[in-house]
C-alpha cells in the first residue's frame, strides 16, 4: 500500500499535460490545452486538459479526471499501479510493504500477464545476448540485416533456443504460474500436460503498448523448413487485441508528433531498419489490413500518414482495400512506391534519413491518384473493368467526411478518368445516401427504450424505464450531483453568517451548511458515494489545512477520487448570471444564493417523484379495494401537495439543470 504523504507527493510532482501529451497530441486554446480523445472515435477534439486544475476531460464520452485516472484508463492499470507509473516518470521513491502470498495471487490477470511477459522478455535477450546458440544464430541474424548492438538493445530483441520446454523450465522455476503461461501465448499444452515453447528456435521481436510495456511477441524461424510457419505471433489474450496494437508506436509516438507524420509499413524489421537510418516516425501493421483500432492510434498522433509500398504489386492491392478507413477518418494518405526489388528495410539500409525523406518526398503521391492509376493499368480498354474501378474510386471517395476535400477529388478523378464530372457527382450522392440511411439506422436501433419519445411507445411500456430512486435519470439525482459538485469544489468555503440563539455571528461553510441542511428534514443523499464524501469532508473541516477538492481528487479510494475529478472538471458554472454591467458572476461569489437553491431544488425533486409513486399507488386497483388503504394514500397525497407549494415558494430563482 502506498502511504498517503507519497500519493499528495506523486500528484505535486505531475503535470497533467506531459502526462497526457505522452499519449495524446495536444493543442494550446486559451489556458487549456485539446486534442482528440484517445478514449473513443472522434473526428473533432473534445479531449480538454486543464493544467490550472490538473484535470483532463472528453465533454463528448465524459471520460477523464486527475494524471492517474488517465494512466488507469488508458493503460488499464490499477489505482495503485497507475501511482507507481506517475512516480517512476517523476523520480519520486514509494515505499511499500511486501505483498503476502495471498496478496499476489489476488493480482488481477492483466498484471500477472505483462510480468509475465516482461520475464519472457528478459530471458529471450539474455539468451540472445549470452548463450552459444543464441550468440551463433539469433545475433548472426540480427548482424546480417545490419542491425547495431544499439538498435537489438533499443527494440528489445531476443532469441529462443530449439529447446522445447526452456522457458516453461525457466518460467516455473522462478515461480510463474502456468496457467498465465499459457494465457500470454508463451507457451501452450501438450496432450500430456507438459508445456511447450512456441517460440523455440525463433529470434523475437517484442510488441509494445503505448507506454512500452510488452504485451505480445513475434518469432520469425531461420531454417528453410516449408512445413514450419516462417512467422509465429502471439494469440489473442485478455491482454493482447492484435487489432489495437501497432509494432513500434511506443519508439514512434514522439516522432510522430515531432513530424505530424506517420510511415506506415509492414513488418518488424521494416520499422527497426528505418530506425536505424534516422527515420523514426514509422510503424508498422504486422502483416494485417489495418482496422479501426489502429487507425484510431495513429489518428492520435498526427492526421498525415504516408503508406510505403514495396514493388509487389499483389501485396498492394489486398492491402488498399482498408486505406478506406484511414479517408473515413479525415485523415490525409500519401502513398510511396519503392524502387523495383526494394522493400522498407533494404531501401533503409541502403539510405540515410536525409536521403531517404528526399526520396518520399519526391516520389509520395495522394492516394486516391495513387489508386486510379493503379486501377486504370489493370482494367485497361476493358469498359466493364473501367466502370467496376470508376465505382471504387468514387466510393473511396464518398467516405471522406469533408465536402471540399470530396469536391477536389471528384474533379480530379474526372479529368484523370475522363468522364464526366456530374455523373460522378451523382454516383457519389447515391453512395453517401445509402450510407447515411445505413447510419441513421443503425443509431436508431442502438437507442436504449428509455430514452426513445414518450409518444411513441406504449405507455405502459414508457413507466417500466422510470429511474428508480437514487439511480443515475431521476431528477433528484441531477440536483444531489449539482450539489455534491458544490461541495467538493468548494466546500470548506465560508458561504454566509448565521445568528446563534445567543445573537453571535457565526461563518458556515458549504460543507456544514449542506450536512445541517439535510439533517434538518431528516435526508440523505442517495448515492453511497456521495453520503461518504460528505461525512468524511465533515470529519476534516476542522482541519486548518483541509481543502476539500484537493483532498477527495487525491483520495486513496480510486472511486471517490476519480468521482471527484468528474465533480470538479464539470465545463460550465453551476448556475451563472450577468449582472447589469455584464459582469459574469461566478459561482464562488453567489454560494449564499446557489447552495440553498440547489438543496431547495433537491428537496422539491424527491418531493415530486413521491408524488409520482403516489399517484401509481392510486391507480393500482389492488389498493382500490381496501377503503382505509386508499383513504390513507389520498391524505398522503394532500400533505405532499402542500409541502410541494411550499418549497415553490421557496424555490424562486430556481437553478437550471445542464444535461
Amino acid at each position: 500500500m502506498i502511504d498517503q504523504a507519497t500519493i499528495d507527493r506523486i500528484l505535486d510532482a505531475t503535470q497533467i499535460v506531459d502526462v497526457v501529451s505522452e499519449f495524446v497530441t495536444l493543442r494550446k486554446r486559451g489556458v487549456n490545452y485539446v486534442g482528440l480523445c484517445p478514449f473513443h472515435n472522434e473526428k473533432t477534439p473534445s479531449f480538454s486538459v486543464s493544467p490550472t486544475k490538473g484535470l483532463c476531460k472528453c465533454f463528448s464520452c465524459g471520460k477523464g479526471g486527475n494524471a492517474v485516472h488517465f494512466i488507469m484508463e488508458h493503460e488499464q492499470l490499477s489505482y495503485y499501479e497507475a501511482l507507481k507509473y506517475l512516480a517512476k516518470k517523476y523520480n519520486i521513491e514509494i515505499k511499500e510493504r511486501e505483498l503476502s502470498n495471498e496478496e499476489k495471487q489476488a493480482q488481477n490477470n492483466r498484471e500477472s500477464m505483462f510480468i509475465v511477459n516482461s520475464f519472457a522478455r528478459n530471458y529471450f535477450q539474455d539468451i540472445l545476448i549470452n548463450h552459444i546458440d543464441g550468440k551463433s544464430i539469433g545475433m548472426a541474424y540480427f548482424r546480417q540485416r545490419g542491425f547495431r548492438d544499439d538498435t537489438i538493445k533499443k527494440f528489445q530483441l531476443g532469441f529462443s533456443t530449439d529447446a522445447r520446454d526452456a522457458l516453461a523450465q525457466e518460467g516455473q522455476k522462478k515461480g510463474y504460474r502456468k496457467d498465465f503461461l499459457l494465457k500470454t501465448g508463451l507457451c501452450y499444452e501438450r496432450d500430456d500436460h507438459s508445456l511447450s515453447d512456441r517460440f523455440r528456435g525463433r529470434v523475437i521481436f517484442p510488441v509494445h503498448t503505448l507506454s512500452g510495456k510488452v504485451v505480445a511477441f513475434g518469432g520469425r524461424i531461420l531454417n528453410a523448413d516449408k512445413k514450419i510457419a516462417k512467422y509465429v505471433n502471439s494469440p489473442e489474450s485478455e491482454i493482447y487485441h492484435k487489432s489495437n496494437e501497432l509494432y513500434g508506436i511506443y519508439f514512434a509516438k514522439q516522432a510522430i508528433v515531432k513530424q505530424d507524420r506517420c510511415f506506415l509499413v509492414e513488418g518488424y524489421t521494416d520499422v527497426i531498419s528505418m530506425h536505424q537510418s534516422g527515420v523514426e516516425n514509422v510503424v508498422a501493421s504486422s502483416g494485417t489490413s489495418l482496422t479501426s483500432g489502429q487507425i484510431r492510434l495513429i489518428h492520435r498522433f498526427t492526421n498525415n500518414i504516408t503508406v510505403i509500398y514495396d514493388g509487389d504489386m499483389a501485396g498492394i492491392k489486398a492491402s488498399i482495400r482498408g486505406i478506406d478507413m484511414l479517408l473515413e477518418e479525415g485523415m490525409s494518405i500519401k502513398v510511396v512506391l519503392l524502387p523495383d526489388g526494394d522493400d522498407p528495410d533494404s531501401f533503409a539500409r541502403k539510405h540515410n534519413a536525409t536521403d531517404f525523406q528526399a526520396y518520399i518526398t519526391a516520389n509520395e503521391v495522394d492516394f486516391i491518384r495513387f489508386k486510379a492509376n493503379l486501377l486504370i493499368d489493370e482494367a485497361g480498354k476493358d469498359p466493364m473493368k473501367r466502370a467496376e474501378l470508376i465505382a471504387d474510386i468514387v466510393k473511396s471517395i464518398s467516405v471522406i467526411p469533408e465536402a471540399i476535400v470530396r469536391s477536389v477529388y471528384i474533379r480530379e478523378c474526372s479529368q484523370l478518368l475522363r468522364i464526366e464530372e456530374k455523373l460522378l457527382q451523382i454516383e457519389m450522392g447515391k453512395l453517401i445516401e445509402k450510407q447515411n440511411e445505413k447510419t441513421n439506422k443503425s443509431a436508431y436501433n442502438d437507442v436504449p427504450p428509455a430514452y426513445i419519445p414518450e409518444d411513441v411507445v406504449p405507455e405502459e411500456v414508457y413507466q417500466s424505464f422510470i429511474p428508480e430512486e437514487g439511480k443515475e435519470g431521476s431528477e433528484f439525482y441531477e440536483y444531489e450531483r449539482l450539489i455534491m459538485s458544490a461541495l467538493v469544489r468548494y466546500g470548506e468555503k465560508i458561504m454566509c453568517n448565521m445568528t446563534t440563539e445567543e445573537g453571535k455571528e457565526v461563518p458556515v461553510t458549504v460543507i456544514e451548511y449542506v450536512t445541517n441542511d439535510l439533517k434538518q428534514d431528516e435526508l440523505n443523499f442517495h448515492n453511497p458515494l456521495h453520503r461518504k464524501i460528505l461525512s468524511e469532508a465533515g470529519m476534516h473541516l476542522k482541519d486548518n489545512n483541509f481543502i476539500c477538492e484537493r483532498y477527495f481528487i487525491a483520495h486513496p479510494d480510486p472511486f471517490i477520487s476519480k468521482l471527484a475529478a468528474e465533480l470538479s472538471s464539470d465545463r460550465d458554472q453551476l448556475s451563472k448570471y450577468h449582472t447589469k454591467g455584464q459582469h459574469i458572476v461566478t459561482d464562488d461569489e453567489r454560494l449564499h444564493e446557489l447552495v440553498p437553491s440547489l438543496m431547495t431544488s433537491f428537496k422539491n425533486a424527491i418531493i415530486e417523484e413521491e408524488l409520482k409513486h403516489i399517484m401509481y399507488a392510486l391507480q393500482d386497483p389492488e389498493n382500490s379495494k381496501s377503503e382505509e388503504k386508499y383513504t390513507a394514500i389520498i391524505k398522503r397525497y394532500m400533505n405532499v401537495q402542500r409541502i410541494r407549494d411550499i418549497m415553490a415558494k421557496r424555490l424562486g430563482d430556481r437553478v437550471v439543470l445542464r444535461k
